[in-house]
């Protein structure tokens, strides 16, 4: 009897310890980061930039899918945010408490960026934004869990003005007192963040500002604001708008005989060079765009060796998603970038010293990151603003450029450390807009 009571109690205690290891071995297969990512697929910001985005982004997710992370497995799912701020809302909320994910990443409108972001925060989850600009998402509000390695609206605001302000003497012939100019926008988060910097740095150059004025991206008619412009005879038009409004003022301006020396973009519509040309026809030429600089234009020379063949892949994998493209646009390196920055830098620092994928181990992760300049696919590097200060989860070394569309090619002209070419400036006589 005893015996056989020991051989019971052996192969229970067989049967026991092989369900627990079956059990660990489950556990460790299931070791996974559910990553919730949200762009606009339809409505008119997926052309403005917002599908592009979401292709840079795929790109990347679907590479480390492959490959996992530190022995986590990377799942994504995505989301279309339908180009509405309450459907963004919605489906952050609905992708942390329905399909439980780890974290949201994306985001392109800073219209939706901005009540997301504070929706995000509430719920103690960890938002990682790879585009929208609004300097309003983030300042004041000393966010834990919420960070953006993007740079700024104010910044491209003020980076435009100072580029046609270290230019206007030499290329404009006028002294920057004498220069007049103004400033157009859409009247969203993004558009007015962007028009503050731009109108600070209009204020410090000493420019004579002769127009501001903001409308709805989704006004059907800017022929009121293109006489309104024929009658201040800017200089320099500032423009901040998304797609089809860019496109609508360039058709109205050219039937109204709008004349100056410069038009000047700040990202968004101003990035899809396909959809400028596609609206705009030769009237794209020369225009400028200020952005993070396209990951296919960066001086891969100063740039960490091990970033240029991912340049290189994440190139080949964009043509096969959209052959034929004349420019690849610097929104599919952007979010590329900044979706690579954090599966290879923040998230791995998460796992192996944090323990995990939480929204606080993410949190400290992210905020522990320092790379210098040359350290990313964008050429900037990367230290976030801590709590407390009145940018908290902002990238302190994020920049954007100046760039210039000529024959179908996209040159940086500004800052100098990054120019591949001097800017043409002003507009060449005999061009549709040029007041020469």
């Amino acid at each position: 009897m005893p015996g056989r009571k020991a051989a019971r109690l052996f192969v229970g205690l067989s049967a026991a310890i092989a369900v627990l290891g079956m059990a660990v071995t489950a556990q460790a297969q299931e070791k996974k980061i559910k990553i919730g990512v949200i762009y606009d697929l339809t409505g008119p910001l997926a052309g403005g930039g917002s599908e592009l985005q979401y292709i840079g982004a795929k790109i990347m997710l679907d590479q480390y899918a492959k490959t996992g992370v530190e022995g986590y497995k990377v799942e994504a799912v995505y989301a279309d945010a339908q180009s509405k701020p309450d459907v963004a809302i919605n489906e952050a909320v609905r992708l942390i408490e329905q399909e439980k994910v780890n974290m949201l990443l994306g985001f392109f409108s800073s219209a939706q960026c901005v009540p997301v972001a504070a929706r995000v925060e509430q719920l103690k989850n960890f938002m990682w934004i790879t585009t929208c600009i609004s300097s309003a998402v983030l300042a004041d509000k000393n966010f834990k869990y919420v960070f953006r390695p993007q740079a700024s609206g104010d910044q491209f605001g003020m980076m435009t003005m100072d580029f046609i302000a270290q230019n206007s003497k030499e290329k404009l012939g006028k002294e920057p007192k004498d220069l007049r100019v103004a400033i157009i926008h859409e009247d969203g988060a993004y558009g007015v963040d962007v028009s503050k910097g731009n109108e600070a740095g209009a204020k410090k150059a000493g420019f004579n500002i002769v127009l501001k004025e903001g409308y709805s991206a989704t006004a059907p008619d800017l022929s009121a604001l293109v006489t309104k412009l024929k009658r201040a005879r800017p200089d320099v038009v500032f423009h901040t708008g998304y797609n089809p409004d860019i496109t609508l003022f360039g058709r109205q301006a050219r039937e109204q005989g709008l004349k100056f020396a410069a038009l000047v973009g700040h990202g968004a519509g101003y990035g899809v060079y396909e959809k400028l040309k596609e609206g705009l026809g030769a009237d794209v030429n020369y225009v400028f765009n200020t952005d993070p600089i396209s990951i296919w234009l960066a001086n891969q020379k100063s740039m960490d060796s091990k970033l240029p063949p991912v340049i290189k892949m994440v190139g080949e994998e964009f043509d096969k998603a959209k052959p034929g493209v004349a420019i690849r646009s610097a929104h599919v390196g952007m979010a590329a970038s900044n979706t690579y920055l954090f599966l290879t830098e923040v998230l791995p620092r998460a796992i192996k010293k944090y323990g995990g994928v939480d929204p606080d181990a993410l949190r400290k992760a992210a905020l522990e990151t320092d790379i210098p300049e040359g350290g990313t696919m964008l050429g900037f590097g990367v230290k976030f603003h801590g709590e407390g200060t009145q940018m908290a989860g902002q990238n302190e070394r994020s920049f954007p450029v100046v760039i210039q569309y000529v024959d179908d090619k996209s040159y940086v002209v500004w800052p100098k450390s990054q120019a591949q070419r001097e800017a043409v400036l002003p507009l060449p006589k005999g061009t549709t807009f040029s007041n020469q």
